[in-house]
């Protein structure tokens, strides 16, 4: 490929590795739109919804997530596991709800196309219910976890039915 006598190969890698494009399926290969449940005392329903965009990666990506970051003007890099000291790996996260609705949920609009599309989908879907306060009734509590364990679907520490029981 030849290239403007001003332009290296190495411009040329570092323009097309902070495209939207490129970040957006690095987030399909490596990111994770989360909602979970858990108990919390500082609420009137015993219950919080925890919602979080991250994208992890090893110590020698942390350029990438360094540049999600910066394109997205919010969140904050992490090492990804507190409890494991042998993971060395790296987290971008943003956990804010106003960051969440203003910029990481248009950002991706429109640009994820695998399964991840429909993880999004549902990530906005719940967004939008806690926005509206919807999860402070049982109804809404409801309609999360109806969506919300079909997410993620690791193992979940309390049934849908233990929570819903037990919502003040």
């Amino acid at each position: 490929m030849k290239l403007h006598p001003r332009i290296t190969e190495q411009d040329n890698q570092q323009e097309r590795l902070v495209s939207d494009d490129y970040l957006a399926g690095f987030v399909e290969g490596e990111g994770c739109f989360y909602i979970g449940i858990v108990r919390s005392h500082e609420t009137n329903s015993k219950w919080q919804v925890v919602y979080f965009f991250k994208v992890s990666q090893n110590p020698t990506g942390r350029l990438v997530l360094e540049e999600l970051r910066k394109r997205l003007a919010c969140g904050y890099i992490k090492a990804n596991s507190r409890l494991d000291k042998s993971d060395k790996s790296l987290a971008y996260v943003v956990r804010d709800l106003p960051n969440l609705v203003s910029k990481v949920i248009p950002f991706f609009k429109g640009k994820l196309l695998t399964k991840k599309a429909e993880d999004f989908e549902k990530f906005c879907y719940v967004i939008d219910l806690v926005s509206t306060r919807q999860h402070l009734s049982k109804q809404g509590m409801a309609k999360i976890l109806d969506i919300a364990y079909t997410m993620n679907t690791a193992k979940r520490r309390f049934s849908k039915q233990e929570i819903l029981e037990n919502f003040d």
